[in-house]
């Protein structure tokens, strides 16, 4: 049996498809069109797997997706393929459009003629799994305004939010008007090995250990809400196992902080990691404590200040809980990052 994985090579598709192949007998197939943030390092440990089939495609080349469901089969999808950066959307959302909507359109198109042929004891089995963001539920403002539930009106702010909120009604459309088995989820902000560094953590990491400012925006007063991307991937394999059709389901580790202060924790880790040091690299000459290098920087436009999620459904429905603590994730992310650019990557 098989597992298609759309975005496979991407940061939480990455992990998703190491996931399965450690934890299931599933063949995973693995689609991706290796765009800049795609990376092949973070499948080096399945790459060869046999349990591991990898194609370079794009999610809107439909002639590509019908040859690989005809070929492999699968009893189940992980749409996770999507472009994801906010002022990459900001500055160029034509991108966005194409890869979150036209994409997500192609895909449920190749779906449905797939699933349709299937016998219907398959038919029954099978499972789209669409992997959303906390993001299409726009900003909840820095007051008391508790988390979200899955019922929430959507109000995205930006061009990458309101891309992904289009995808998730084709969705829902798609099961509501052809049946398609689906299920969507919305998960708060991702951190871990192999992220992209235009994300805030590796970001931060990579410009610090360069001596470069640490830019924040505004006052880094912004709240996010965060998980360990091992945390999410079990999520998702457990509501693809448990979930309820046509349900959605939020994914949060409920660890809420400001940019600010996680700027400052991760300055707090690289201060004693180079502590333990004898030789520092020269671009930190003059440089007591890695906080020195933060700057603000004027925010950007359409800025929400706070995302958090409420998860109670997940935990009452599926009983699930994080397992790793957001210090421990931190500091081991840190670490990992500190050990990968030193590497020269």
């Amino acid at each position: 049996m098989a597992i298609l994985v759309t975005g496979g090579a991407g940061f939480i598709g990455s992990a998703l498809v190491r996931y399965l192949i450690q934890h299931t007998n599933y063949t995973v197939v693995n689609v991706d069109k290796l765009n800049y943030a795609g990376n092949r390092k973070a499948l080096e440990t399945v790459y060869e797997d046999p349990q591991h089939v990898f194609y370079k495609a794009n999610v809107c080349d439909a002639q590509a997706l019908q040859r690989i469901f005809s070929r492999h089969k699968p009893c189940a999808v992980f749409h996770l393929a999507a472009e994801s950066h906010v002022d990459r959307s900001i500055a160029s959302p034509h991108n966005f459009i194409q890869s979150n909507i036209v994409g997500t359109f192609t895909l449920l198109e190749a779906v449905r003629a797939y699933w349709h042929e299937l016998p219907v004891k398959e038919q029954v089995a099978f499972r789209f799994v669409h992997i959303s963001t906390d993001e299409v539920f726009g900003d909840l403002g820095l007051n008391e305004r508790a988390p979200l539930k899955e019922d929430t009106i959507y109000l995205p702010s930006s061009p990458y939010s309101a891309s992904k909120a289009s995808s998730d009604h084709l969705v829902q459309a798609w099961h509501r008007t052809y049946d398609i088995p689906s299920i969507i989820t919305h998960c708060v902000n991702n951190y871990g090995p192999y992220q992209y560094p235009e994300k805030l953590i590796p970001f931060m990491v990579k410009q610090a250990l360069r001596g470069r400012p640490l830019t924040i925006y505004g006052q880094g007063n912004q709240i996010r809400d965060w998980i360990h991307v091992d945390d999410h991937v079990r999520a998702l394999h457990l509501i693809y196992e448990q979930g309820r059709i046509g349900q959605s389901y939020n994914i949060s580790a409920h660890h809420q902080l400001s940019n600010i202060q996680l700027v400052q924790q991760i300055c707090t880790q690289l201060d004693d990691i180079f502590a333990q040091r004898t030789q520092r690299p020269t671009t930190l000459e003059g440089i007591e404590s890695f906080a020195e290098l933060i700057t603000h920087v004027t925010d950007r436009p359409g800025h929400d200040q706070r995302y958090a999620l409420d998860a109670q459904k997940l935990r009452h429905e599926l009983d699930w809980r994080p397992e790793i603590s957001f210090a421990a994730g931190l500091k081991a992310t840190v670490q990992w990052y500190v050990d990968y650019f030193e590497a020269g990557n």
